[in-house]
């Protein structure tokens, strides 16, 4: 194989085939392949692009790099979820406990956060003693005693992708849409799922902000997943401003225990009924998503979800005392209000001015290889609409020095407009993807466009 040939041939607009990817794959996991020629490939495809041919083809070679986890012998449903990511997002340390707690397997397998948003395993690391880095035979067992796992991903999974997704990293080719779907899919497809839901970021703190573009890859990967085997249901929801009020790493920790407690912000707690809806009826655990709903709401105030939160901490080597008492985990060495500059409407909250503010305190990364501070960040009281008065506290700082307090005030100054008036920020769920089309999704009263049908949510179907 001489990858010049290769890179010459995506360069110039041309197709790999499925043979050829394969072992392209194969020699770049066996050092075969250098770096600076898989680079360049990158590049090409981001300029090129791939056919759906070439990127199942890379998906199924990444995949198969390494090892799967095999969960034929459980007779329960397996399900995950995925999140294209934002600030605020802790949704996955409340869903996968609540869904576990209701009869679904959940493998769930997380990344770090990079950039402005946030990453599920650094979250989960800042309760003492938690290790996501179980083996594959460690978290198949865990998921079979007790219905969820929260890991990494290891040398075992897709280790080609993890390899690949460093230099993407290096090499600006990110946000090429076929690598993203072909290196997500990999993993998930690893984990031996029977079905997969998608929480598709879109505004202006997403990782794709743009709605089209977000469609697309929704699209692609419920394509690579129905071609597998895997059904996939994406829904998009609104990243034009954090979810939740609380944003870093311990502080969404804390969040997520006061929703397993019946206590959590409304747009978290409706973001997890729909997204655990999905789950559970795709699990044929529940016969709709009205059913779905009252049994997630009974599962969270009997304590059941909080409970098996505790038995996930607890297996993976964590303080699981920490749910019943959040003020276990690590906290800030200093603590301080942001006041409202000034009287009127907030118009504004912009997840990516936020993000970068916990990086600027020290609790984000710019290097995958970075250390980061977990008990920085900040709790945003103010949402989009609401009016205040100058002098009001509207959001606390979370940091460890006085360095950190000034570049978490110049963070919020930037971050939060205060006008006259404001529009109306994104709906919080917007539109439900299928292997069947694109529809609005209506759990609010949202205008039946022309372009697509409605989705009618938790009401009548």
């Amino acid at each position: 194989m001489l990858v010049t040939r290769l890179i010459e041939r995506k360069r110039d607009g041309g197709e790999l085939t499925q043979m050829e990817w394969g072992q392209l794959v194969t020699a770049y996991g066996a050092g075969e392949v250098p770096d600076y020629q898989m680079s360049a490939l990158l590049m090409a495809v981001f300029f090129r692009g791939m056919a759906h041919a070439e990127t199942t083809a890379l998906m199924e070679a990444m995949r198969d790099s390494g090892a799967s986890l095999d969960f034929s012998g459980l007779a329960k449903s397996r399900l995950d979820k995925h999140s294209t990511g934002g600030v605020g997002d802790k949704v996955s340390l409340v869903l996968a406990p609540l869904v576990s707690a209701l009869g679904v397997a959940v493998p769930m397998m997380s990344g770090r956060g990079l950039g402005h948003t946030g990453g599920t395993l650094d979250k989960l690391e800042s309760i003492p003693g938690f290790r996501t880095d179980l083996t594959l035979d460690a978290a198949k067992a865990q998921v079979e005693r007790i219905g969820c796992a929260l890991i990494g991903q290891t040398g075992e999974i897709a280790p080609v992708d993890k390899r690949l997704y460093a230099l993407r990293d290096a090499t600006s080719t990110v946000d090429a849409i076929p690598l993203i779907a072909a290196s997500i899919m990999s993993k998930k497809l690893a984990e031996g799922l029977s079905g997969l839901v998608l929480d598709i970021k879109r505004g202006s703190g997403a990782f794709l902000p743009d709605f089209d573009r977000g469609v697309e890859l929704a699209r692609l990967m419920i394509a690579l997943g129905e071609a597998n085997g895997c059904p996939v249901v994406a829904l998009m929801t609104a990243m034009d401003r954090p979810l939740g009020r609380a944003c870093g790493n311990v502080l969404e920790v804390e969040e997520a225990i006061a929703c397993l407690h019946g206590e959590g912000p409304p747009d978290v707690m409706e973001v997890t009924y729909t997204l655990g809806a999905e789950m559970l009826v795709m699990a044929g655990v529940a016969r709709g998503v009205d059913e779905a709903r009252r049994r997630m709401e009974v599962c969270l105030s009997s304590g059941k979800a909080a409970e098996q939160l505790a038995r996930i901490i607890e297996a993976q080597g964590g303080d699981a005392s920490v749910v019943d008492d959040p003020a276990r985990l690590p906290q800030a060495r200093m603590v301080e209000f942001y006041s409202a500059p000034r009287a009127g409407v907030i118009a504004r909250v912009e997840p990516r001015a936020i993000g970068r503010g916990i990086t600027a305190l020290g609790g984000g990364r710019r290097t995958m290889d970075d250390r980061i501070d977990a008990t920085v960040g900040f709790v945003i009281r103010a949402r989009p609409g609401d009016v205040v008065k100058v002098g009001e506290p509207i959001a606390t700082i979370f940091t460890r020095d006085e360095a950190g307090l000034a570049a978490g005030m110049a963070a919020l100054a930037e971050a939060i407009t205060i006008a006259e008036e404001a529009d109306p920020p994104l709906p919080l769920i917007s539109h439900r993807i299928t292997k069947d089309g694109v529809a609005v999704y209506e759990s609010e009263p949202w205008v039946r466009t022309a372009e697509y049908p409605v989705y009618k949510g938790f009401g009548e179907q």
